[in-house]
């Protein structure tokens, strides 16, 4: 079915890509940087050159459309999602994508800096890509494949759907979101309006990867509060809330929950930020584990750090602030187990092996999954994300497109009566 068709993820991604839309976790601003509503623009117009009569970008920067059923009989309304922002960890100005054809295992070394190197041998699934096209950065940003990766992909998957009528589907409800690297993706949608009933999103990584478990999330800040005078005055007086701060971050486990210490089901207290002067300091960090259960304990123990640490030096004070970000959204979808059962028949179809997986962080589905709209995460073929060796293969996000075809024909068909 898809022998004769020439698809265009490839060079959708390939223009997204350069196209500046980091997203800034400092800001106050929704969204967070302004840019981000270039792509929005952007997709928006040729989702309306498809065919697609209500694309729009709200005021928020959300994208939204809709693939009209052309069924007769009621197909559960289901949602495509991704997400337009990449993370600020690595810069995404100035993208220069490159594709590498007939990847033959050999490292890839980036041109615009010689010290960046891809190599099968730090990257094992680059060894199974040998024989695609792989596309990179050029060695001084990161290349976006989380997520534009999936935002090329759905705009493919559109593309063939408003090309070949004769696929049968329901309703599709397509949306692109802000914002969604610093954990604020879906904060501003409107569920109403949306109107979907199951979604996916396509932010996963390797082929055939179905994900339907996530960490659930907290956010963590620490105030500090000193005792600032003149440093030549200072003896007997001083007490600086920067090094109380340091003292803290020096307490935590050096073999244990990090992330640079554990994997599978583990969880960790993460600092991701400090900033501060003498007499005030913050520390913000990110907490993180498949049971929610497990957060409480992870914040007794900062809470626990911090008391130790201030109780040490008279005058000064610590808070400790916790703020819900996302939990596990399998809590969910084990509720609706048809939700993953489909993506996984569609993977096979695609003629891919599926791989359940959990993740080891959130996506937009993990919010969208407790707001109403159950949300597993099917791969995009994004690897090393958020880091100058980020790459993606061509064949891989063709596999995705397939996939997301085959799942909208699998809603029809076990809807039909």
């Amino acid at each position: 079915m898809f022998s004769d068709y020439t698809f265009t993820a490839a060079h959708r991604f390939m223009e997204y890509v350069q196209v500046d839309t980091e997203s800034d976790p400092l800001s106050n601003t929704f969204p967070s940087t302004e840019k981000q509503k270039n792509l929005a623009g952007i997709l928006v117009a040729e989702l309306q050159d498809m065919g697609i009569t209500d694309a729009h970008m709200d005021q928020h920067g959300y994208v939204y459309a809709t693939v009209p059923s052309n069924v007769t009989h009621d197909v559960p309304v289901i949602c495509l999602c991704s997400h337009m922002d990449t993370s600020s960890d690595c810069s995404g100005h100035g993208v220069k994508p490159i594709v590498h054809k007939n990847y033959d295992g050999s490292d890839i070394v980036l041109p615009d800096d010689t010290t960046q190197i891809l190599r099968a041998s730090d990257h094992p699934y680059l060894k199974e890509k040998i024989g695609n096209d792989i596309i990179t950065a050029s060695g001084t940003t990161l290349l976006g494949a989380d997520n534009k990766a999936g935002v090329a992909e759905i705009m493919d998957a559109v593309h063939y759907l408003t090309t070949h009528p004769e696929v049968k589907h329901g309703a599709i409800r397509i949306l692109f979101t802000p914002d969604e690297e610093i954990g604020q993706g879906v904060k501003y949608v409107d569920m109403q309006k949306l109107g979907a009933q199951f979604g996916y999103t396509l932010d996963g990584g390797e082929l055939g990867s179905l994900e339907d478990e996530t960490f659930s999330a907290d956010a963590a800040k620490i105030i500090i509060e000193g005792i600032s005078t003149h440093p030549g005055m200072a003896k007997g007086k001083l007490v600086s809330a920067i090094k109380l701060a340091a003292e803290i971050v020096d307490s935590l486990p050096k073999d244990a929950l990090s992330p640079e210490t554990t994997e599978d089901r583990e969880g960790f207290v993460h600092p991701v930020r400090m900033q501060g002067v003498v007499e005030k300091a913050e520390i913000d960090f990110i907490v993180r584990d498949f049971t929610t259960d497990k957060l409480q304990q992870h914040e007794a123990f900062l809470q626990q750090q911090m008391d130790k640490v201030v109780a040490k030096y008279p005058g000064a004070k610590g808070t400790l602030q916790i703020t819900e970000q996302y939990r596990n959204m399998k809590e969910v979808l084990d509720q609706y187990p048809q939700v993953s059962a489909y993506a996984e028949e569609a993977i096979q179809r695609a003629g891919v092996t599926p791989l359940k997986m959990s993740i080891r962080g959130g996506t937009d589905g993990s919010r969208l999954s407790f707001m109403g709209l159950p949300c597993p995460n099917i791969f995009t073929g994004e690897m090393a994300f958020h880091s100058k060796l980020e790459y993606v293969s061509i064949q891989d996000m063709q596999k995705a497109v397939e996939t997301v075809v085959h799942l909208v024909m699998i809603w029809e068909e076990k809807s039909r009566s």
